[in-house]
This record gives structure tokens, sequence and C-alpha cells, in this order.
């Protein structure tokens, strides 16, 4: 399973400059105007782990296959989009099927970029987009209303969604996101939750976009974004767009230099891959062979047969047992074998939780 994140938020906020240095390309238009970006973007990009190359210099596999994500990048939605304001709102669909959004907040002064609403402002910037995303659920769920309401005369179970949709229906129309929905965990509304995938109840995180002098520390914006962030439960990161974008043509080993010279500890992607990973509760699993070391990701809590299906379903089906080695025993001791001579090859059985870094290799028979 790959990530999939969607990036959502006012124009000009920096949205697309912040896609082209993720993807390290210039896909994304990123002019001083608004709608700039007029076709959603798309780009799959490569999780940085270095636990790959230390796996490498001792298995010396023909390949590195590192776990990807899928970056998704659409117009800027403006107030009054779900009114047909703009262009973002018609592109909603397209990160329909994201596991997260990623909400770009202008957190930077600049006269010479235009901001659609006429001064920085993060929370009405943030209460912007995030009422657009409810009304774009309002609006898919109307439909499914409709079709319930119908199917509800002759079935007794329908009618319980359909009492289940109403009132989300109803909380929707206050102004909240599904997320805070009281009957979220209900049985009866996981159908329409599974089926319309709607976008406020997708974890966000939000990105404080700010200045070159101000990538460093906080500033009064992003410190009221990262407080808004921390009340609703969701995550909330500081990047300088514009400095990962110079940054994005640069040679690997000069990338580390170039951050420490504005005083960054690490890229922005490596800030959003963990924030993401943390967020949705993901982990990688890692395999090393003579044709290749690679990182799957998996969920947390996810027992060895589950974990398996994301090599292919038929590990689940056939599932026999995992041989699992740490990663820092393999490290430590040069390898599969040694690892085995020394007794720290275990086998484990369809109950073993499978935990972040775990070599493993799975024996499965279908």
């Amino acid at each position: 399973m790959g990530l999939s994140i969607g990036i959502v938020g006012l124009p000009n906020v920096g949205k697309s400059t912040l896609f082209n240095a993720l993807t390290r390309a210039q896909n994304a238009a990123s002019e001083n105007y608004p709608f700039c970006t007029i076709e959603p973007n798309k780009a799959t990009v490569p999780v940085p782990d270095e636990r790959l190359a230390r796996l490498a210099a001792i298995a010396k596999p023909e390949q590195i296959i590192q776990a990807t994500i899928e970056f998704t990048d659409i117009a800027g939605l403006v107030k009054g989009a779900s009114r047909g304001e703009g262009l973002g709102n018609k592109f909603l669909a397209n990160i329909r099927e994201c596991d997260a959004l990623l909400h770009v907040v202008r957190c930077f002064q600049d006269a010479d970029v235009v901001h659609v609403e006429g001064s920085v402002d993060p929370l009405r910037d943030i209460a912007i987009i995030e009422n657009e995303l409810v009304l774009a659920d309002m609006e898919s769920l109307e439909k499914r209303v409709e079709r319930l309401a119908k199917l509800a005369r002759s079935d007794k179970e329908v009618r319980k969604e359909l009492d289940a949709v109403t009132a989300l229906q109803k909380h929707l129309e206050e102004g909240l996101p599904v997320r805070t929905f009281p009957g979220h965990d209900d049985d009866a509304i996981q159908p329409t939750l599974r089926d319309l995938r709607f976008l406020t109840d997708k974890t966000t995180i939000f990105v404080a976009n700010v200045g070159e002098t101000e990538a460093a520390a906080d500033n009064d914006a992003t410190r009221s974004v990262r407080d808004y962030a921390a009340r609703h439960g969701e995550t909330c990161v500081r990047i300088c767009a514009k400095i990962e974008e110079d940054m994005a043509g640069l040679p690997d080993a000069e990338r580390a230099e170039f951050l420490s010279s504005y005083g960054i500890p690490e890229s922005g992607l490596d800030v959003i891959v963990r924030a993401g990973y943390g967020a949705l509760g993901l982990a990688s699993f890692l395999t090393a062979g003579p044709k290749e070391v690679r990182a799957w990701t998996f969920r947390r809590g996810w027992k060895a047969p589950k974990a398996a299906s994301v090599i292919h379903t038929d590990f689940e089906r056939g599932f026999i047992r995992a041989q699992v080695i740490a990663f820092d025993d393999y490290v430590r001791h040069g390898g599969e074998q040694p690892c085995k001579a020394l007794g720290l090859a275990r086998m484990e059985g369809k109950d073993y939780e499978v935990a972040d870094g775990d070599v493993v290799e799975f024996l499965f028979n279908v």
C-alpha cells in the first residue's frame, strides 16, 4: 500500500511551489496569480529511508526499491467555491481517494505575492477552506440521502443507515466536519463513510508556509496554525516552500549543507513523510535478498498475515509463518546468515504484530 496525499489551500499560498519541491520537478505552475494550477498535478515520490542503503550494503541486491507517496495538487479553493467560484471545487473529486490532506496555509508576508483575501490571516484562511470542504461533503451526501430514502420504504436495515446519514447531514449543516460526528463509529454509518470518502473525514496535516527569514523558528502566524491544529487533534509542520523549491535541483550531497545554511535540520519531504506516517499510524517493514532490498508500507498493529498482503494477497491467504530479524540485529551482525547462527532470526506465526523496521521473509503456500 502506498500513501496518497492531496494538497489543498487558497490560491497563492505556495501549494504548487511545495508540490514542485516535494516532487523535485517543475510540474505544477506556480506563477503569482490565482488559479495558475488549472489541471490537477500528480506525482509519485520515493519515501526517504536511510535503512535501505544500510541493508543493501550487506545484501548486495540488484536494486533498491523505496516505499512511495503520491501527491496530488489541485487548483486553489476560494470562498464560494461550492457555488462555482474559482476552479478548485471542480477538482475535489481528485483527492477524495487520498489517505490524507496537506492543507497549506500562508504564514509569510510578501507584497509581491497577491493574497486573494487581501491580507495574511492564517485562521481566516483555514476557516474558508474547511467550510468549502464541509459544503462539498454536504453535496456528496445529498444524493445518498435521496437514494436511501427510497430504499428505506421497504427495507428496515436501510432505514437504520438512513437515520444515521440524516443525522450526519444535520451535523454537516452546522458547519462541522465529518470526523467530529458523534455517531462516526456506529455500524450504520460505516457503508456511507466507506463509499463517499468524505474530505472532512480525512487526517489533515497543516503546513505553515513561512518566508526564508522565518524558516528555522515559529512566527506568530505559524504559532496560530500550530495551536489550531493541536486543538483539533491534527498535525502541523513548518516549511519554507521557496527554500525547498530552490533546493530541489541540487544533488543529494549538497542538500543537507543548503538546508543547514538556513538552520533547517531536514527537508520538507522528510518532515511531511514523518508527519503523514505518524498521523495515519503507518510504518515500514523491510525485505532483503539478492534481487532487491525494499520497504513496504503497512499500518501499525497489523498481524503478520495482513502485513504480508501488501506484497501480494496470496501471501495473506496462504500464510504459514514469517522469519523476522530486527533491523539493528541485521546490520550489527552482517546479515541473515550470521543472525540465524546467533539465534536472532525468529519464526513468528499469524498472531505476530509486525514492527517498524522488521526485516521479514514470509513463508506461504497456495
